[in-house]
């Protein structure tokens, strides 16, 4: 069974409701930085990034540590928003959303809540995967069976599981 290490992006430049692809703030690329130390130990591995820059932003130290270059990988992107909707929309929309379970939300997102956990789920080999708050949380809902959209603490269930 593969081993993967998920890592949230580091700290971006501007919020979920200023920007759809913001990088990474002075903050986020010193973090990127750090968890490059933390994790070179490890590898060379695989390593899979969303496309978002804020997350290929995050995976650039590593990258170089291993000389690797990281598979980019759409289906551990950041949650789809509906197409139409402002900035502070979303923001309202996504609270509401993570107050809520996946299974009967809209159809769109279960489909994308399911690519992500396919996408990880496919992975042969231990990797190092950069990638968003939302999808952690769906992968680890998934690794202990809770359809619940709210925030969980990685806990023995989770790093047993995956």
């Amino acid at each position: 069974m593969a081993r993967i290490y998920m890592v949230r992006h580091g700290k971006a430049a501007a919020g979920f409701g200023e920007d759809m692809d913001p990088g990474l703030d002075a903050t986020g690329q010193a973090q990127a930085k750090t968890a490059a130390e933390n994790l070179k130990g490890l590898g060379p591995k695989p390593i899979l990034s969303s496309p978002l820059k804020r997350c290929q932003e995050t995976s650039a130290p590593l990258a170089a540590l291993w000389q690797a270059t990281p598979t980019i990988e759409p289906r551990v992107a950041e949650i789809p928003s509906p197409k139409g909707m402002s900035l502070e929309e979303r923001v309202v929309w996504l609270r509401n959303h993570m107050a809520g379970h996946w299974t009967g939300s809209d159809p769109a997102l279960e489909k994308w809540r399911d690519d992500c956990v396919a996408a990880i789920l496919a992975l042969k080999t231990d990797t190092v995967v950069f990638s968003h708050y939302v999808a952690i949380n769906v992968l680890m809902g998934n690794a202990v069976s809770d359809d619940r959209s709210e925030e969980r603490r990685v806990g023995k269930e989770c790093r047993s599981r995956w």
